[in-house]
């Protein structure tokens, strides 16, 4: 199923109520990455050359309330830099001063909303809230994919209210690229899950279990695997609760002749915050922690890898963000990209990894949203979707 997209709707002319992902990490008041920004921009600069009005909304960060340090000002700021061109920045989400200013919006011009968040309609499908949105502008344009799987007043219960609703080149990316991993599988298919925990991918690995080849794992997550076998992993974070559905989900993957790949060496230390070397062992001992997977692992699941004709990897490999234990990340990040099939980043940490790792051009397809693409891979179909699913009548 393709739904509308801004290059067949009839757009020309009209207000459009952009939805888009700008919950940008800051630092000091600062923005520290503009990547978020940057992907919108495809979208943005389509419907000014259309002479669209438009009026853009997001959130940033998790307030309660109205809190200065999330404003979305900063954004706007860059926004206008990016697009050379002013951005007009209200006080408000909505309200009568929000809805003049839209409605004096010249042709091309830009106005972007403060946090939606700030406002309690956000949450929780609010109806009032719902019209409010609807009343700044013609047709709805949902290119937030980081967020489609939140069912926020802006992603689902608004759309209704607007005369047409359809997606920006961002989300129809994202939908083209997951779904042909979701649907069209190309053999072998090869998917690399990482991260701290088990309970997070659950519902993924039933799913993949159904299409993929072999399976990957890494990060904390594998720790859990492999205590489920039998296999002792010293002080390495363990989810107890989760030992009898990790030994589960591996006997299905037998069943359905998945192969299930586990680390078979692994950088320890005494403790993250350890200050002493790091080493590489093949069996954890009683006073270690796992913190990395070790060279032979990395060798062993490049070799995979470079067969694969699809590749999915969600999820780091170790605690990345510290230099000593980021090599088992790398090494697979590696090994992915210069694999010749098909190849996605399933956002969050492990989209974070390849652009620190300088390796994000390299894919395939990096999604903006993590827990946006692992639901949308577990064949749910995602509020944001089916919000304007329904407005189209498909």
């Amino acid at each position: 199923m393709r739904l509308p997209s801004i290059e067949n709707m009839e757009v020309d002319g009209r207000r459009i109520f952009l939805r888009v992902d700008f919950n940008v990490p800051m630092e000091g008041g600062a923005i520290s990455d503009d990547t978020r920004i940057t992907a919108a921009l495809p979208t943005i600069k389509f419907l000014r050359e259309k002479g669209c009005k438009v009026v853009l909304a997001s959130h940033l960060g998790r307030p309660n309330g109205v809190d200065p340090s999330l404003s979305l000002e900063p954004v706007a700021a860059r926004l206008a830099e990016l697009l050379d061109c002013e951005v007009i920045f209200p006080e408000d989400v909505v309200g009568e001063n929000v809805e003049t200013l839209a409605g004096e919006l010249p042709p091309g011009g830009l106005m972007l909303l403060e946090n939606l968040r700030f406002h309690p309609g956000e949450k929780g499908g609010d109806e009032d809230f719902a019209q409010a949105l609807a009343r700044l502008g013609d047709l709805y344009v949902g290119d937030a994919f980081g967020t489609m799987h939140r069912a926020e007043t802006s992603m689902a219960a608004c759309v209704q209210y607007f005369e047409k609703a359809g997606v920006g080149f961002l989300v129809q990316k994202e939908l083209d690229a997951l779904g042909r991993c979701l649907h069209e599988p190309s053999h072998p298919y090869v998917a690399v899950l990482g991260g701290a925990k088990v309970s997070d991918k659950i519902n993924v690995i039933e799913s993949l279990a159904n299409k993929v080849d072999h399976l990957l794992i890494g990060g904390a997550m594998a720790y859990t695997f492999l205590k489920a076998s039998g296999v002792e992993v010293g002080k390495s974070r363990v989810e107890t609760a989760k030992l009898l559905l990790a030994e589960r989900l591996l006997e299905r993957c037998r069943e359905k002749g998945v192969k299930v790949h586990l680390p078979i060496d692994h950088v320890v230390n005494s403790s993250l915050e350890a200050t002493e070397l790091a080493r590489v062992v093949t069996e954890i001992g009683a006073e270690d922690v796992g913190l990395d997977i070790g060279p032979a692992t990395v060798a062993a699941y490049a070799t995979v890898l470079g067969e694969a004709k699809m590749v999915f990897w969600n999820g780091p490999m170790g605690v990345f963000e510290d230099e000593r234990y980021v090599a088992g990340t790398r090494g697979v990040a590696q090994a992915c990209a210069s694999s010749h099939g098909y190849t996605v980043v399933g956002g969050g940490d492990s989209a974070a990894a390849a652009v620190q790792l300088g390796l994000a051009d390299r894919f395939t397809h990096v999604s903006t949203g993590g827990g946006a693409s692992l639901e949308f891979l577990e064949g749910k179909e995602l509020p944001g979707v089916k919000a304007i699913r329904v407005k189209a009548r498909l």
